[in-house]
């Protein structure tokens, strides 16, 4: 068997990364609505106490699986919970066709890639098809413009040296002029992937899945010690997450009101917020989205099941949790 044959029947997985906010759930549910015939399983990482992103996901068929015990690029143990999800979706092999891996916005994928390198069992089942990385045109250049060098790894870098492919998300929020300045920029730490143009996170899925994108012999040249266990990777410490809960159902203009202040005074240091909402009057789960200042309220599915809460995460530097916790418990009738 030759070794193209060989990866083309084994299950494809495919690593979606990106900073925060930059679409990787959009992307997902641009994924589920197509008719690409695929069946796929999704595994999600987060960086939170609290569970978001799994409801923000569009009702389907596909199997989804959460980890949100530990950063999937740093810890050890959560890649080897990451391989124990692995290794039950290959006892059912016959209903899958693709595996999606969502990381963290805060991971380095690199160690993640590694992870199904370094298990034999897994290597014999699955293999890498790429690194897809979302980038938030709107917002990326100030992530550009802070990267630290005093050990802490940027993290929007880090992401954008290990893609095999880069979808420039958000471009109807900016103009052709920065458009191709930050194509400019991305081609200062990786040469060699394509870039393609997105808004919405609406690209052609045949530009992201299954392109056999990822080469081993071309990680191993550029960095001699990929596949050995010792990559280190640092998130920045004054990143943190503050998880909000609160029971029963709050009033829709008191929480846009209390989105508003929340951007006008937390928009500069906010990376990402996003929350699920129970919304007096409102049958279906509401989504809060919002990066830095930019935020939109809207509808998802109903409700299943009787119990009506609300959940939010405000990810982002100089966060007051009493302070934002208040102002959305305000909000509740």
């Amino acid at each position: 068997m030759t070794a193209a044959a060989g990866k083309a029947s084994k299950l494809p997985v495919t690593i979606l990364t990106g900073f925060l906010g930059s679409g990787k759930t959009t992307l997902l549910n641009h994924i589920l609505r197509e008719n690409h015939g695929k069946r796929i399983a999704i595994i999600e990482n987060e960086f939170g106490e609290i569970s978001i992103d799994s409801d923000l996901v569009v009702s389907s068929e596909e199997e989804i699986y959460e980890m949100s015990n530990g950063c999937i690029c740093c810890l050890a143990s959560v890649r080897g919970d990451l391989l124990d999800v692995i290794r039950k979706l290959m006892s059912r092999r016959d209903r899958l066709d693709y595996i999606l891996v969502e990381t963290s916005g805060l991971a380095d994928p690199m160690p993640v890639a590694q992870a199904f390198f370094i298990d034999d069992e897994v290597l014999e089942e699955v293999a890498l098809d790429a690194i897809v990385t979302l980038i938030d045109s709107k917002h990326i250049e100030q992530h550009l413009d802070d990267i630290r060098y005093d050990g802490i790894n940027g993290q929007a870098v880090d992401q954008i040296v290990s893609a095999d492919r880069i979808i420039l998300n958000k471009v109807d929020l900016v103009d052709e002029g920065t458009i191709e300045r930050i194509e400019g920029r991305i081609r200062k730490f990786n040469q060699r992937s394509e870039i393609d143009r997105s808004s919405y996170a609406e690209v052609n899925l045949d530009a992201i899945l299954g392109i056999q994108a990822f080469e081993i012999s071309q990680r191993a040249a550029s960095d001699p010690s990929f596949l050995e266990d010792h990559h280190v990777h640092s998130h920045d410490p004054d990143v943190e997450a503050c998880s909000v809960r609160i029971g029963g159902e709050l009033d829709r203009g008191m929480v846009e009101a209390a989105a508003d202040g929340i951007a006008a005074d937390y928009g500069d240091d906010l990376l990402r917020w996003k929350g699920v909402l129970a919304i007096s009057g409102n049958d279906r789960r509401v989504a809060l989205q919002g990066v830095h200042r930019i935020f939109e309220i809207h509808d998802l599915d109903r409700w299943d099941g009787p119990h009506r809460d609300s959940r939010a995460v405000f990810i982002g530097k100089n966060l007051d949790r009493e302070d934002l916790a208040g102002r959305l418990s305000r909000c509740a009738v």
